[in-house]
């Protein structure tokens, strides 16, 4: 049962379902929880303009940290939509991508450290994992396939 199909790939059968109908329930999938992510950065963009509204004249510095860890999450929310969107595309996710990710997550605990008690142990242990990660991203993005190609 290993019809050819035009681009030369061979079709497979899974337990259930072809190849064709797996990658089309998985991009439904991927598309619907894009359309949720989009919906949430709207409404943390919308809340985002409402803490800076009320935070303005009293409790400015309360408020820029309420909008700086926001803003964080916002950026990694567009970092996944990112990953999603190469799978969707090219049926695959880059470890440079996920790697992305990672880094903006990191980066907000550790500027979410600044408005808390924090031990020296966790900005250490914080910036160690940040530093590894990143020699990871340059390394995947140096090795990478698509670089051999350009």
């Amino acid at each position: 049962m290993t019809e050819k199909s035009e681009n030369c790939i061979p079709a497979y059968q899974t337990f259930l379902i072809n190849h064709e109908w797996h990658s089309r329930i998985v991009g439904f999938f991927i598309g619907i929880l894009m359309i949720a992510i989009y919906l949430w950065l709207a409404s943390g963009f919308i809340n985002l303009l409402v803490n800076l509204y009320h935070a303005y004249p009293d409790n400015w510095s309360h408020g820029a940290e309420i909008m700086i860890k926001d803003i964080v999450v916002i950026l990694a929310s567009l970092e996944l939509i990112r990953v999603f969107q190469t799978y969707l595309v090219k049926g695959r996710v880059k470890v440079t991508f996920i790697l992305d990710v990672a880094l903006v997550v990191l980066i907000g605990e550790l500027i979410s450290l600044w408005y808390r008690e924090y031990s020296m142990d966790e900005v250490v242990m914080s910036i160690f994992v940040i530093s590894i990660l990143v020699l990871l991203r340059i390394v995947t993005t140096k090795f990478s396939p698509d670089a051999a190609e350009v």
